[in-house]
């Protein structure tokens, strides 16, 4: 009786099939991160520079981008802009709202007023303002039109406190021209106010309050 023949052949290598590379999927927060940093970089090169004298690859540098990376986000360095200016009124008004919270006696609130205006037009980093100042002739007439709201919600926090300075006795007038004068003169320190200089921001925003108030009585 024939037998079977047994085939002792070794079975055929199995193929190493490698796991696919994965692209890397960039998350929305990675992008809202390079977004700030682009508006931060531009706030800082328009307060230094200027709008006009500012490029799209000046800005792309400064954050490490190529020189068209930043259309990725803005369409135009109008934009930017415009990005810059609302990101400036977003932080004044959560700043001065946040004072209005604090239920504050009119003296103690128009410091603490001051003393966050001070903060995001001369501390270090908030360089939104001083463009919103300097720059809003660059903003287009459309472009302007849409910060009306936010400009018009942060002039009426101001507007209110100077309304109960004077019913405190502590302003002669509460008409808009104060609070224009008010405005201005802080947002004038812009100019010259140096912060490696003698003069914190605590100090000034002190000073600032018994120039236009008269010092508390002792």
């Amino acid at each position: 009786m024939q037998q079977k023949r047994i085939d002792r052949r070794r079975p055929p290598a199995r193929t190493r099939i490698r796991p696919a590379v994965r692209p890397r999927v960039r998350v929305a927060g990675d992008e809202a991160n390079r977004r700030g940093d682009i508006v931060r970089a531009a706030a800082r090169l328009f307060r230094e520079r200027g709008f006009d004298a500012t490029t799209v690859r000046d800005i792309a540098k400064a954050v490490g981008m190529r020189s068209g990376s930043p259309f990725y986000h803005f369409e135009t360095k109008q934009d930017i802009l415009l990005a810059v200016v609302e990101e400036g009124l977003a932080a004044g008004l959560d700043a001065t709202e946040g004072v209005l919270a604090e239920r504050l006696p009119p003296r103690e609130k128009f410091h603490a007023l001051v003393r966050a205006h001070l903060e995001i037009l001369l501390d270090e980093g908030h360089d939104f303002i001083p463009v919103l100042l300097y720059d809003w002739r660059s903003l287009t007439r459309e472009n302007r039109a849409k910060i009306v709201a936010l400009k018009d919600r942060y002039d009426a926090v101001w507007q209110q406190v100077v309304r109960e300075l004077k019913r405190a006795g502590l302003l002669h007038i509460d008409s808009p021209l104060a609070r224009l004068l008010v405005l201005g003169a802080i947002n004038f320190m812009a100019t010259w106010y140096r912060r490696d200089g003698a003069l914190g921001l605590d100090a000034l925003a002190d000073q600032t309050v018994d120039f236009f108030l008269g010092p508390t009585k002792r």
